[in-house]
């Protein structure tokens, strides 16, 4: 049995009428009742009984319309999804975001994601450092990362997304929360929650204070944005984090600018030998952040 034979035979059972069943074929009735004449030889069983005034199905035909329909659904909705992958619209893609991007980026991307490809399953993990999101693309355990450059590997290709200012985080029981701007002078006799040293906002941190001629004194070093603002609550220490943070502050702690404040990048990383369309897709979303930054912020 041929899938053309199945629409013919479904035609004309749905429509009750060669003549109807032909119209709706959009072809001539004679190979139309030739068609199923050779269907019923085939399968060795009578599907219709026909009369000169109606055509009805016999319990053989009943049962070949009801899984006939399900096959040629499934075999339609299986074109579909084929031409969606095919298309980059349906799949998985896995997705690694830096600490502060999962405040901010994260939901952004997702709400995106669902509104321009909604058949596509995103696996994501977030909180991550860029050393290890760099690791992860080349062990292909994601496919494309939200991090902050500089990434080593020259099989990566990034994408600037954008230029950020760090911001400190203080115990609300500072006596500098009580300034409305902070120098980064000012912080050279504190204690600080800093991000392990191959993160990009620690290095960056670092280079700022002995511009200012001192280096952090850091007493507790986190992977996690959520983890350092804890202990700044917990009145641990200060931390600089990306100003993006700012929705995520919780009691006991505050968030003050830095008056010339150092700042980082924000970039999409991929593999260059990844020509998956879910990445290509996935890229272009981002390639238009810039005129809906207004949106994410």
């Amino acid at each position: 049995m041929e899938t053309r034979q199945l629409k013919y035979f479904i035609a004309v059972a749905e429509e009750k009428h060669f003549g109807r069943a032909a119209e709706r074929l959009m072809m001539a009735q004679p190979p139309l009742s030739q068609q199923i004449k050779n269907l019923e030889t085939e399968l060795g069983v009578q599907l219709f009984n026909r009369t000169t005034r109606k055509v009805e199905l016999t319990e053989a035909g009943e049962l070949m319309l009801e899984r006939g329909q399900s096959i040629i659904n499934a075999i339609e909705a299986l074109e579909q999804d084929v031409k969606h992958v095919a298309d980059g619209a349906q799949g998985v893609l896995r997705v690694g975001f830096t600490g502060a991007a999962t405040y901010r980026h994260m939901p952004w991307m997702v709400e995106q994601a669902r509104l321009h490809f909604p058949r596509l399953r995103l696996d994501i993990q977030g909180e991550m450092l860029t050393p290890q999101m760099e690791q992860g693309l080349l062990e292909h355990r994601f496919d494309v990362a939200v991090l902050r450059p500089p990434v080593h590997s020259q099989e990566i290709e990034t994408m600037l997304i954008e230029e950020e200012e760090l911001v400190v985080a203080l115990p609300e029981e500072s006596e500098l929360a009580a300034k409305g701007t902070i120098d980064l002078a000012d912080l050279a006799t504190v204690n600080f929650v800093a991000y392990p040293q191959g993160s990009a906002v620690h290095q960056v941190t670092l280079r700022a204070c002995q511009e200012h001629g001192f280096v952090p004194n850091v007493v507790q070093r986190v992977r996690e944005t959520s983890t350092m603002l804890a202990l700044v609550a917990a009145n641990v220490g200060v931390g600089l984090i990306p100003a993006s943070t700012k929705h995520s502050v919780i009691r006991g702690m505050v968030l003050r600018p830095l008056r010339n404040p150092p700042r980082v990048d924000l970039s999409l990383a991929w593999l260059k030998s990844n020509t998956s369309p879910l990445v290509k897709n996935f890229r272009t979303l981002y390639a238009d952040y810039e005129s809906t930054r207004k949106a994410v912020r």
